[in-house]
């Protein structure tokens, strides 16, 4: 196989999108922009081929192998038309229902495969003298955060237009007719090659996660012999959790980031951790809104982390693992929400869960590429409630970006349904703030302007529990330094990561742990002063000067939790405590 060849190849993870695709199931990431101003039609298609030299995977479209042997390739388009991907709508009134109503039909519909798989829609008539622009990828082609990489590509940082370069006409690439036994056989190769390439990656994420649970000297691995039974049984379903069979519903709304930091900064806690509280309390009302009792219940949701490193996100492509969290949904008190999520997160974090999905999914990538064609569309229609819904929590820039000199003020992530998901939360960071995208099946959510209410109160009840909360003493190895950490740190730590049972009200789980302490006071004060021969309190000897404690890694946390490691399996660790 030559190195164009390898190059063009999908992999594993690119192409099963492709497979578990189906009528009523697009499998896209979008968002919807808002622009000041108008954009002409014509600047934008020549500002877009302008840019597809750099990213040429725009101009390919997929081929697959005689019966599915082996993974698909990218091939040039010989009739590529820009004319074909870039359109424009206008509106008659411009509402933002409007608007709404036509993002939920272009997403409810497939991607032409005949095609390079992406399209862009103009809309005009907005209100206010905007311009709305619906821009679409297949999941195949790259994930959130290289969609938003792309999103860089396309758009300047300054309000200044840059002058489009003109394009030259290319001449369509010609390809090697074989025969069909060649092809055959070419196809063979591939899909063993891709076997004993997949065969080897589970090797080395069996090894890895060996390492990481040796390095904890056993405890992760008790930690994760005890979650395993969690994360194999079945979620609880909730109302919204059915086959996914068409058509869609988009709703989206914003939150402030500011304020979002405001929050973790007083209650502790990462970016992530704040966003995934505000989620369970949204998931709860809307819940109860359909009837649900929540008394011991809690839903699970995935949240896909990238393993890329700092300097590719415009890598296109899935480079993504994911992470199941298990939240509550009966605890109303927004401080202990937040408080139980984020001890959930890092529990999460310490056994290594991450790194266990990833080797899950090297075990279906082994399924041959043929059985995957055949069954995929049947198994995504199958009643299996792994989770409740996907959360995406994607970073992008955090100044303004410009297209043809007009701010974009707006960006509205979309992440595609499916299975018995049938919605999907996805959250973008821009220019300061937080917006979420609702993807609702119309048979399970006809109503995401109540998601969209819910996730604004929770926040607000969220904030205003916050500021009655004192400023907490940073008490994680990750603020304090290295040498002057105590020696009861660690122990600390490690208590932070012990998972409390969902269903154990914190109230009980408290009061022993008082009891104790207490008792333990008690006790020592009299030993002391049996000791010292008076009531004054025993000296409390200091520990040597030269004794130390090894300094750690400080975290590094950012607003959206990518980090530079070393390895993907550091990368997901990092990514997760963001």
């Amino acid at each position: 196989m030559s190195n164009l060849q390898s190059k063009n190849s999908f992999s594993w993870g690119d192409a099963l999108f492709l497979y578990i695709e189906r009528p009523g199931q697009p499998l896209s990431i979008a968002g919807v922009s808002l622009f000041e101003g108008s954009i002409p039609l014509k600047a934008c298609r020549d500002l877009v081929e302008s840019k597809l030299p750099l990213i040429p995977r725009y101009r390919q479209r997929v081929a697959f192998p005689p019966l599915n042997l082996g993974l698909p390739t990218w091939q040039f388009d010989p009739t590529f038309d820009i004319r074909n991907h870039i359109r424009q709508v206008t509106l008659r009134n411009g509402t933002e229902a409007q608007l709404k109503k036509l993002a939920s039909g272009i997403l409810s519909t497939h991607l032409d495969r005949q095609r390079p798989l992406w399209d862009i829609t103009l809309v005009r008539g907005l209100q206010g003298n905007r311009t709305g622009l619906i821009a679409r990828i297949h999941h195949c082609l790259a994930d959130g955060v290289a969609g938003v990489g792309i999103m860089n590509v396309l758009m300047d940082t300054s309000p200044v237009p840059q002058r489009v370069p003109r394009v030259k006409k290319q001449a369509p690439e010609t390809h090697e007719h074989r025969d069909a036994g060649a092809a055959l056989l070419d196809g063979l190769v591939k899909s063993s090659l891709s076997a004993l390439q997949g065969a080897l990656t589970l090797h080395s994420e069996a090894v890895q996660i060996a390492q990481g649970i040796l390095a904890n000297s056993g405890e992760s691995l008790t930690q994760l012999l005890n979650v395993l039974p969690e994360l194999a049984a079945p979620a609880d379903r909730l109302p919204f959790n059915v086959v996914c069979h068409g058509p869609q519903k988009f709703g989206w709304t914003e939150l402030d980031l500011p304020a979002i930091k405001a929050v973790k900064e007083r209650c502790g806690g990462t970016v992530n951790d704040v966003i995934l509280s505000v989620v369970a309390a949204a998931l709860r009302r809307y819940a109860e809104l359909r009837k649900v009792r929540v008394k011991g219940r809690s839903a699970r949701i995935v949240v896909p982390v990238n393993v890329r490193s700092g300097n590719s996100a415009d890598e296109l492509g899935n480079r993504i693992t994911f992470v199941p969290v298990t939240l509550p949904l009966d605890v109303r008190d927004p401080v202990k929400l937040l408080a139980a999520v984020r001890q959930r997160t890092e529990y999460i974090k310490h056994v290594h869960a991450a790194e266990l999905v990833v080797f899950a999914g090297g075990l279906f990538a082994a399924i041959p590429a043929p059985i995957w064609a055949a069954i995929g569309p049947v198994a995504s229609q199958l009643p299996l409630s792994l989770c409740n819904l996907i959360c995406t929590n994607v970073p992008g820039p955090q100044m303004p970006l410009y297209l043809l000199g007009r701010k974009m003020v707006a960006w509205y992530p979309y992440v595609p349904i499916g299975g018995e998901m049938g919605t999907n939360w996805a959250v973008l960071s821009y220019n300061g703030k937080v917006y979420f995208g609702f993807s609702c099946d119309l048979g399970a959510v006809p109503d995401p302007e109540n998601l969209e209410k819910f996730v604004e109160q929770s926040f607000a009840e969220l904030c205003a529990s916050a500021k009655r909360v004192q400023p907490q003493e940073k008490l994680e190895p990750a603020t304090a330094s290295a040498g002057q950490r105590s020696e009861t740190t660690e122990p600390r730590r490690r208590e932070r990561s012990r998972m409390i049972p969902l269903s154990e009200p914190e109230t009980q789980k408290a009061q022993p742990r008082t009891k104790a302490k207490s008792k333990a006071r008690t006790k020592s004060k009299a030993n002391g002063a049996a000791e010292t021969g008076s009531t004054q309190p025993p000296t409390v000897k200091a520990a040597p000067a030269n004794e130390t404690i090894p300094p750690k890694p400080a975290a590094v946390e950012t607003t959206t939790g990518v980090a530079t490691p070393e390895s993907a399996h550091e990368r997901v660790a990092q990514a997760i405590g963001a």
